[in-house]
Order: C-alpha cells, then structure tokens, then sequence
C-alpha cells in the first residue's frame, strides 16, 4: 500500500464509524464473524429450526459473483451450503434501499447460474435461502420474520415447487411470533442489552465479534473497501457534474453562468 493509499484509509477513519466501534450489524464484520461455521450453523438452526443441518461448508462463490463485465456485481456477506446441499445466502442489511425484494430476486437468479452448468439439467438446481437481516420492517406488519415461497394464488395449497426460498428477518418487529433463541439474536443486532438469562449463543457471537476486531489483516480490508467505496460515490458525482454541464451547454447557456451554476450562487429557470 503506498502513502496516499495510507492517508485516504486515515482520512476515511476519522469521518467513518471507526473499527473499534463496529458490531454484529455491519455487514463486513458480520460475513467475518459467520467464517466461524459453528456461529454460522446454530444462526441457521434458530432462523430455520425445522432443519437439521449436520455441518456446513463454505464454497468458493462466497467472496463474490459476477456474471460478466456489463453486469451487477453480487458480493455475498456469508454464503454457505449444508450437509444436504442446501445453499444459503445470508445478508446483513442496515439501509431501507426500498429494493430488497428485487435484490433478492437478483442475488437468486445469479446463485442459480452458479449451481448449474450449461447442458446440465435443471433438477441439480439445490434448494436455497435468502436470508435478510434488517433493523426495519420492510413491510410494516409488526412481524420479525417474513418469509416467502412460490405459491398458486388460487389455491394457496399448491407449492410452487421449485424449492427457492427468501426469508426477511426484522429486529423491529413488535408481534411474539419467533422463538426466544431467535429474539435474543435479533436483539442483539439491534444493540439491545441482554437480561440477566444472557443467550450463550450471544455471548459467544460478542465474544466473536471482540477478536474479529483485532484482526489487523480484516481491519485493513474494511479500511480499503471503504476507501474504494468512496471513490465510486466521488466519480459518480463528477460524472453526474458533467452531465449537467454538457445539458446546459446543449441549451446554449453560457459557460460564466454554468460556472455560477456550479457554485451555488444563482439558480437558472
């Protein structure tokens, strides 16, 4: 790493919540502290208790996915499959971007492209998980967890079949409707103290979570994709700045008043 390198990680660390102060909701930490595969399989266990998963194993589609040049990149926060091969993805979101059902209509179609081939039958498509974690309600139903599967709308008994699942998990949610392993897990990603019947899995995932963050090696990373970060959002503002110039110029404004324009001071009708 050079010396401007260094001064933009430092710069972004004073204007940034600083690495020390990160928790489990942050996405980053979050996909570090999930490379523990036990965390990673009694999380599982708790948002899908009906499932008994032996072990879990981490393939190499978990850094990230990218059909091609032209396309959206997907970079995964924890992506693992069970002793049954059933895949799961599973997000930490902070942001209401109001797109999440679309994301997780995307992050499906391009994990499928992943599991199959060309000329391979479609029957080696894997059951699979999306999972989102929010500190909202995505739609405002007092529910911790949504979960959605392909149904026929005229008989809600027929299944769809195609074994696609998308689960959005809420730490807001005001219903008793998830178990207390699982609320105490969602608790703790909203930040709430613990009572005094503390959740050893939570103990463990703080636990966790303190030597993720003397991990100088993922400190530096999440330094860098900040720093990276920063710079898409600084060359989409000048692009978007030049966008606007070469607008006005098409309307024969004046160059004097475009620069004015740009400053502030006037405001063109």
């Amino acid at each position: 790493m050079n010396g401007n390198e260094t001064k933009q990680i430092e710069n972004i660390e004073d204007s940034q919540t600083s690495w020390e102060e990160l928790g489990i909701s942050n996405d980053f930490l979050f996909g570090k502290v999930m490379q523990n595969p036990e965390l990673c399989k009694e999380l599982l266990q708790r948002i899908l208790p009906d499932l008994k998963i032996d072990h879990i194993e981490y393939p190499e589609l978990q850094k990230s996915i990218e059909q091609d040049r032209d396309a959206h990149g997907v970079r995964l926060d924890v992506y693992v499959k069970d002793d049954k091969e059933t895949v799961y993805d599973i997000e930490m979101q902070v942001s209401n971007t109001k797109e999440l059902p679309k994301r997780s209509r995307y992050y499906q179609s391009m994990i499928d492209l992943q599991l199959i081939d060309k000329k391979q039958h479609y029957k080696r498509l894997n059951r699979s998980y999306i999972i989102f974690i929010c500190p909202f309600d995505l739609y405002d139903k007092g529910r911790h967890i949504y979960t959605f599967e392909n149904i026929c709308k005229e008989d809600n008994s027929v299944s769809m079949g195609d074994e696609a699942v998308k689960i959005f998990l809420n730490t807001e949610g005001t219903l008793d409707d998830v178990s207390k392993e699982l609320m105490a897990f969602l608790n703790y990603v909203a930040g709430r103290k613990p009572d005094d019947t503390e959740d050893l899995y939570v103990k463990k995932l703080e636990e966790a979570v303190k030597e993720a963050k003397r991990n100088r090696e993922w400190r530096h990373e999440y330094m860098t994709l900040l720093m990276r970060d920063q710079e898409n959002v600084e060359k989409g503002r000048e692009q978007g700045i030049l966008g606007m110039i070469s607008a006005l110029r098409d309307l024969d404004i004046p160059d004097s008043t475009i620069l004015q324009k740009l400053k502030g001071r006037i405001t063109i009708h």
